[in-house]
């Protein structure tokens, strides 16, 4: 049976680029939402050329622009800006994220949209917001990563701040921007009006920093570099094996804790005072660590996640991807598919990201070829298949 989708009947514009509103839009699709993705006609996206490609075909495309119709539309021209409006008319959703000005300037700004349509919903994601003094500036997630203070506490505690290896900004914001859309759809339901959704990348990923911000103006505490460990548990750190594997550890639940100093064969420190909470234990993290690293050094890694498993202690292997792919319980979570493609024959991918068991998501297709849907896009807003062409021919849709 065709699972029933969530967000079925919801339409969603993504004019948007690398990375955070694309991928707010794809999780809007993986639940059901119509996206249509609106590229460059002769250009197309940028994340078409991002990355790894196979055969010429860009893998990250095919994940991030999964379960949308795709369309080439000249937003720069007249007539582009035009047939916007007119896809727009009876759509929920709109996902932009130039400069702020440049709607504006292309006569798309959030009035004249909601002139043609009030229930529309603009999320408009910028690096800096829509306002304030860099609102201007060019922003990427790895700006972001670096104003919010998330690089001053990552890295080892005599190294320079480090950066993610990864989009982790626009990741954290793509989740934020998801919900705050769907957030501005309920808000619709009550006022029967769109309104207009200003996410600014540098501010979700210090949501998930937690209460820096509240520590410092209340103690004046400002986030040191610590490595792998923690300042509020111990032991915590990752940990190497006889065989030469790694394996992280956390002790953030105080039982938890008590049970890994046990099975490492150094009960006494439990009773010491300072074990009794995780910020003291991160006081004495050169003691902990000896005790526990080198009982795993001692050990292969099979045999330290049986006996923590055993302890009922937590422990996990450090995983590349590979690793990720072949793992039972990925396997049995269905967290990889095998997406069927024209292009590449199958592409494999993560699955939607929750399991809802009455409205489930699914990935229907990956990313589309340049201007796939563009017949059926335009048709449905009501452009005759004469004036595509005529379009077409100009240049102005792909």
């Amino acid at each position: 049976m065709h699972p029933v989708n969530a967000l079925s009947g919801i339409k969603v514009v993504d004019i948007s680029t690398l990375f955070a509103g694309p991928t707010a839009a794809m999780l809007m699709g993986d639940f059901g939402a119509d996206v249509i993705k609106v590229e460059h006609p002769r250009r197309g996206d940028p994340s078409r050329g991002h990355g790894h490609a196979k055969d010429g075909v860009g893998l990250w495309w095919k994940v991030l622009s999964r379960n949308k119709r795709t369309t080439g539309i000249d937003l720069s021209a007249p007539e582009g800006q035009e047939l916007l409006k007119t896809v727009l008319a009876d759509a929920d959703v709109l996902i932009e994220n130039f400069r702020p000005g440049t709607l504006e300037r292309w006569n798309l700004s959030p009035e004249q949209l909601h002139e043609v349509n009030p229930r529309l919903v603009i999320a408009r994601v910028t690096g800096f917001g829509q306002f304030g003094p860099m609102s201007n500036e060019p922003g990427f997630g790895t700006l972001a990563e670096a104003m919010s203070g998330f690089a001053s506490m990552t890295g080892e505690p005599d190294g320079p701040p480090t950066l993610p290896p990864l989009a982790l900004a626009d990741g954290i914001a793509a989740l934020a921007g998801a919900y705050t859309i769907m957030v501005a759809l309920q808000g619709r339901q009550k006022t029967g009006k769109g309104q207009v959704l200003d996410l600014a990348i540098i501010e979700p990923i210090l949501t998930v920093l937690g209460p820096q911000i509240t520590a410092y103006r209340a103690l004046g505490v400002v986030p040191e570099r610590t490595g792998n460990r923690s300042t509020n548990n111990s032991p915590r750190n990752i940990y190497r094996t006889r065989d030469g594997r790694w394996l992280a550890i956390s002790t953030s639940a105080q039982s938890i804790a008590e049970r890994v100093i046990r099975l490492v064969g150094r009960p006494e420190l439990v009773d010491e005072p300072w074990f009794a909470s995780g910020r003291t234990r991160a006081q004495h993290a050169d003691e902990l660590d000896a005790a526990v690293g080198s009982w795993i050094a001692e050990r292969d890694a099979d045999d330290v996640i049986a006996a923590f498993s055993e302890a009922q202690a937590a422990v996990a292997p450090v995983y590349d991807v590979a690793d990720v792919v072949a793992d039972p319980q990925f396997q049995a979570l269905g967290t990889v598919l095998d997406v069927p493609d024209p292009e590449l024959g199958t592409v494999a991918m993560q699955n939607v990201l929750a399991r809802l068991s009455g409205t489930p998501g699914e990935i229907r297709w990956a990313g589309p070829r340049l201007g796939e849907h563009t017949e059926e896009v335009l048709s449905e807003a009501g452009v005759s298949s004469e004036h595509i062409a005529a379009l077409r021919q100009r240049g102005v849709v792909a």
